[in-house]
């Protein structure tokens, strides 16, 4: 067969994927957002994840459209949408479902279609599937086949690249499973491990994601009772970490696209088997109220210098040294910040700033402006607030002013209040 592949949806895990991909078979990339279409045809990636080289291989054997009737002659359809949740915290598959509609459409014998988008397990069964076989009149494992393929993208992560992380595929029966596994061995230098069958392929991702939630929500937790001790959680965490097989995590605001909303659809499921998950829910809620307590948090230390402290908060992205900002808790900490302060301003050199003005409406910058502050709050540890020095930041507080390092990313003490 000669293969022909489409990649439905061109974000952080679609694109790299596409682009790899296109050094070796005909792709198709189809996603909905016209700018982004757009950009990526003139060899600009927001993301930052294409390189020029990569740009100039795939020239000839990728095409990239907001039209779908380009998918029609596909014969690998790979699905990488995003599953977000809804204002309720609840598991919001409508764009999934909207582009397992679309491949539908165009779905003929000996087709493969495979999901890479995180669900929670048996979504790809219960609810694509039946979607592919209504629309196209097609019957699985008989005219075509499905699979589940967890992605593992890591944004801002210039090492663990698509190529070079290990892949596990499944599929609906053997046989396909071997075509799948060939497929994507075709690119990716890694190891390729076959899962069983496609639910626990979809298990083993949303695991992952969960883990380092709970991970993260405990060292979270911890901090506080740090704080109640007059401890630097920071200093327990060094010298914790000597112990050989000690789990060195870190306190943080958990946003993204995928820690914090993967154990939201983990929790959905288990609810629906009749089991209420404890360890995960609890997780999910320390991790949520973080920038409510450390925007209190800060209120206390500062309020016998400011009663109406003017903030500036560095980093808005959801991790260090990448562009993506999706769920990032920035925003409330924002929010919870305006409760005690006249003015809060953010600045991030990574993020679209237009767009966040435009989504979440925030006043941030690309760079600091020329003005001063009260407290300056270290929120993310991109390398570009590593580098500057104390004179640097001393320039823009005032004379009372502190820095709140958050992240411990300064080598410097003066005039910084450490978490």
């Amino acid at each position: 067969m000669k293969k022909k592949i489409a990649v439905i949806g061109l974000g952080y895990t679609g694109a790299p994927l596409a682009f790899s991909f296109s050094k070796k078979f005909k792709v198709i990339g189809y996603d909905l957002n016209k700018k982004r279409v757009k950009n990526l045809n003139k060899k600009i990636d927001e993301n930052n994840q294409i390189t020029k080289i990569n740009f100039i291989i795939s020239k000839k054997n990728i095409f990239l459209t907001t039209n779908p009737n380009y998918l029609n002659g596909c014969n690998f359809y790979i699905i990488a949408v995003p599953t977000p949740v809804n204002k309720k915290n609840l598991p919001d598959l409508t764009i999934l479902i909207n582009a397992t509609k679309t491949v539908a459409k165009f779905l003929k014998k000996g087709d493969f279609v495979i999901y890479e988008s995180t669900v929670y397990p048996g979504v790809t069964e219960d609810i694509c599937i039946p979607i592919l076989e209504k629309i196209s009149d097609l019957k699985i494992n008989i005219d075509f086949y499905c699979g589940f393929s967890p992605e593992r993208i890591n944004p801002g992560d210039k090492k663990h690249s698509f190529e070079n992380i290990n892949k596990i595929v499944s599929s609906s029966n053997k046989k396909s499973l071997n075509i799948i596994a060939k497929l994507y061995k075709s690119v990716i230098k890694a190891k390729i491990i076959k899962a069983s069958n496609i639910k626990t392929a979809e298990a083993s991702k949303i695991i992952e994601n969960t883990q380092r939630d709970v991970n993260i929500a405990l060292i979270n937790e911890f901090s506080i009772i740090c704080k109640l001790l007059n401890l630097k959680v920071y200093d327990v965490l060094k010298l914790s970490a000597t112990k050989w097989n000690f789990l060195n995590f870190k306190p943080g605001l958990v946003g993204g696209h995928c820690i914090g909303v993967d154990p939201f659809y983990l929790s959905y499921k288990s609810k629906q088997l009749g089991h209420k998950p404890q360890i995960i829910d609890s997780g999910r809620s320390i991790n949520d109220n973080m920038s409510k307590y450390l925007a209190k948090y800060l209120r206390n230390i500062s309020k016998q210098k400011f009663s109406n402290p003017d903030i500036l908060i560095l980093g808005y992205s959801f991790k260090e040294n990448c562009s993506d900002f999706r769920n990032t808790k920035i925003t409330n900490l924002v929010k919870y910040l305006k409760y005690f302060s006249n003015k809060v301003e953010v600045v991030d050199p990574y993020v679209d700033t237009s767009l966040v003005k435009k989504v979440d409406l925030i006043n941030i910058f690309k760079r600091i402006p020329k003005r001063k502050y009260d407290i300056i709050f270290i929120a993310v540890g991109h390398n570009d607030f590593k580098k500057l020095n104390a004179n640097k930041y001393k320039k823009h507080l005032t004379d009372y002013g502190f820095i709140f390092d958050f992240k411990n990313i300064l080598n410097f003490k003066e005039n910084v209040v450490t978490f």
